[in-house]
């Protein structure tokens, strides 16, 4: 008997949603993407590449973000080539707010907002399809904005499948994403913590922030 080829699997990588379900209050930021999804993934999936989809930080309310943001990203395409990063923006804007306690009066408050990275996410997926790119695609994501471009997918290159990657241990997943991915797994928090970068990237002066630690 023949034994069947891995899928060529490509990740795709909603940042934010990822930062903030999986690893925002934790010590495991410095997340290797390929290692944890090829553990999630297992043997019948080769991963060819991963997908970030993120916006730059600014400083506003952490002065040390932008720097801290930047080490993990050169981290990840200095120590994996198949990792590709696409940017948003990122908007911070004021905004007018009623406050959940009495008095119940309106405040101006700041909202900041990443912006872009959903629209990215789903035009590459959907190119990538159409190009024949894939067998296999994952979205790491809980944004269900996406879902239109999975089912896009499924209606006009059948034979391509879409499964979804849920981050993090206690993410319930958007319904609409359910109807329209499969299979459905999740990157969960000992995944995580067994799957970090060195420290420092071997061969450059790359190294974890030290709040991280």
């Amino acid at each position: 008997m023949i034994a069947r080829q891995p899928d060529r699997t490509v990740v795709y990588v909603d940042g934010f949603n990822l930062y903030y379900r999986a690893v925002k209050n934790t010590r495991y930021k410095w997340l290797d993407l390929v290692k944890a999804f090829s553990t999630v993934l297992g043997p019948t999936h080769s991963i060819i590449k991963v997908k970030y989809f993120t916006a730059r930080v600014n400083g506003r309310f952490d002065s040390d973000a932008p720097t801290r943001q930047n080490a993990y990203l050169q981290a990840l395409t200095a120590f994996n080539s198949n990792v590709d990063i696409y940017y948003g923006h990122f908007l911070v804007h004021p905004a007018t707010r009623r406050l959940a306690i009495p008095p119940h009066k309106q405040v101006e408050v700041l909202i900041p907002e990443e912006k872009g990275s959903d629209v990215n996410l789903a035009a590459h997926l959907i190119t990538d399809a159409w190009l024949d790119a894939f067998d296999t695609a994952f979205i790491v994501t809980n944004d269900s904005d996406i879902a239109e471009a999975v089912r896009l997918i499924h209606v006009h290159r059948a034979t391509k499948r879409v499964g979804l990657i849920v981050p993090g241990d206690k993410t319930r997943p958007a319904n609409q994403l359910l109807l329209v991915c499969a299979p459905v797994l999740r990157l969960r928090s000992g995944v995580i913590k067994a799957s970090q970068l060195p420290d420092p990237i071997p061969g450059t002066s790359i190294r974890k922030p030290p709040s991280w630690n």
